[in-house]
């Protein structure tokens, strides 16, 4: 739930951008028919991802659909729906509830308090529809709870961990013959998550006195080499599994973010850094 695996919408045709937004708004009508405005305003990218790599692998029925929204209220704009949207739809007020969970704890957060108890009930009958998948995520997220309070605790596990959450969630059952495969995808894109979300936060983190996993390498002089090395090889931990997965729907969409979209934030830091050296050097010339 960070928004970091989103596509690259300037590469693709008018056509496409309209095809991935279909999915995108499904994925919101869903939450607000299911769960409500609160649940709705939680909207993701990353679950959006999840919705166009399920309807693709399953090719369940769907239907397009044209509505008005408050965002959109002057034209309709067309929304995909489909019992897999729906899936990821419930997937998203999973997440979106323990996030703020997580926030309210570390951050002590009224905000984040607020947005937990609002999605309580939403996040009740998730759990109820889909014991597996929140039984697995709350049992990863007090484990990574747990290991954030030790002295310097490995950031190799709380990668995993992360990786064990999104994992769940990517998997809708888990005796299907693609749940191995799916899984895969989806640890893979929660320790690249983990990572690009803590070295996104570092600065931030230091400034504000707040835990940052990376803490322990950030006095390497490899520290920026190192990190991009390690979310190359999470990357392409998921990819090696999304290849093997039969698909066709939509596979464009899949490779725009998956092997471009999700760098799109770390090329924006890597860019503010290169500017920022380029700015101390005139100033000390």
């Amino acid at each position: 739930m960070f928004g970091y695996i989103t596509p690259v919408l300037s590469v693709l045709s008018d056509e496409r951008k309209k095809r991935y937004r279909a999915l995108y708004c499904g994925v919101c009508h869903s939450l607000l028919a299911r769960h409500g405005q609160a649940a709705r305003i939680t909207l993701s990218n990353d679950l959006t991802f999840l919705a166009l790599l399920l309807n693709s692998l399953y090719e369940p029925e769907s239907r397009l659909l044209p509505a008005r929204c408050a965002v959109h209220p002057l034209h309709a704009r067309d929304y995909l729906q489909s019992s897999l949207i729906d899936y990821a739809a419930d997937m998203n007020v999973l997440l979106a509830y323990y996030k703020a969970v997580d926030q309210e704890m570390d951050e002590k957060s009224p905000a984040a308090g607020a947005a937990r108890r609002k999605l309580q009930k939403p996040f009740e009958r998730v759990a109820e529809a889909w014991p597996r998948q929140a039984e697995e995520v709350r049992t990863a997220l007090e484990e990574n709870w747990r290991l954030e309070k030790t002295e310097n605790p490995e950031v190799d596990l709380l990668c995993n961990l992360s990786g064990r959450m999104l994992g769940a969630v990517f998997v809708p059952r888990a005796e299907d013959l693609w749940a191995s495969a799916l899984r895969s995808v989806g640890e893979g894109l929660g320790r690249f998550v983990y990572w690009m979300d803590a070295y996104d936060d570092f600065d931030a983190d230091r400034k504000k006195g707040r835990f940052n996993p990376l803490t322990p390498y950030r006095s390497r002089e490899d520290y920026h080499a190192f990190s991009h090395d390690t979310l190359e090889l999470f990357i392409a931990e998921a990819a090696e599994a999304f290849e093997i997965l039969p698909l066709e729907q939509d596979l464009d969409l899949l490779r725009n973010i998956l092997y471009s979209g999700v760098w799109q934030r770390y090329n924006q830091l890597e860019e503010r850094r290169s500017k920022q050296k380029e700015e101390a050097r005139h100033a000390e010339s």
